[in-house]
């Protein structure tokens, strides 16, 4: 039975707007229930541990998917996210993948966080594959090769356009745009049609453009795993 960690992000705040940010429901769902019912055994952590704060715009009616449904009627899931394992606890050792779902959040807090950044270095290293939808390949904005190169440098990634931040008036609100990030350190960054499904996997490393890739991410991870 394989095992996968999802770490979702702590970070609440949408830069000085005074908004909310957080995790995107559909991102967590869809990736979840596709592995879940193929048996993968998943467990939740987070920076700082307990309840991740999920983007409000996500629970908007236009961004409801069979999936963020499914979420919404299950509060036996519910409850295991309001209590996710504080990452500093995590060893990669108990696990055969990680899985970092997006929204804004993770640009301000798991680009950053050490814990994050040591996990994901240690993953790839015991080559075990490290995932990533939408804004979330934010976390290889500061994660290294042994040799101190960037982890994507020469590698095939996507993740969020910066057309689609554009569409959505962010540009100028995030710390920075994980397109440009993916480029400058590197990788070789490709992408769909606003808004389409499209996922890319090159090695160890999976990555999606938008919440419309979570499932395709998913997917890509299974067939890893296999």
């Amino acid at each position: 039975m394989k095992k996968v960690l999802f770490v979702l992000t702590s970070h609440s705040k949408l830069g000085d707007t005074g908004e909310k940010t957080g995790f995107w429901v559909e991102e967590f769902a869809a990736p979840y229930y596709f592995l879940k019912d193929k048996g993968v055994v998943i467990t939740l952590a987070s920076p700082e541990g307990g309840q991740p704060p999920i983007d409000p715009k996500s629970k908007d009616e236009s961004a409801q998917t069979p999936a963020t449904k499914r979420f919404i009627q299950d509060e036996e899931t519910q409850k295991l996210l309001a209590n996710t394992m504080p990452l500093a606890k995590v060893d990669q050792a108990d696990y055969d993948a990680v899985f970092y779902p997006g929204g804004h959040g993770p640009l301000w807090d798991l680009s950053e966080n050490p814990n994050s950044i040591k996990l994901i270095e240690s993953f790839y290293n015991n080559n075990k594959p490290v995932a990533a939808v939408c804004h979330a390949p934010a976390i290889f904005k500061s994660t290294k090769n042994t040799d101190g190169t960037p982890l994507v440098n020469g590698k095939k990634v996507t993740g969020f356009s910066n057309t689609e931040e554009e569409a959505v008036g962010l540009t100028d609100v995030v710390p920075f745009l994980v397109e440009n990030m993916l480029k400058d350190n590197g990788g070789i960054y490709s992408k769909a049609d606003d808004w389409n499904s499209y996922a890319i996997k090159d090695g160890l490393l999976i990555t999606g453009q938008n919440p419309a890739s979570s499932e395709k991410v998913a997917a890509l991870l299974l067939e890893e795993l296999k």
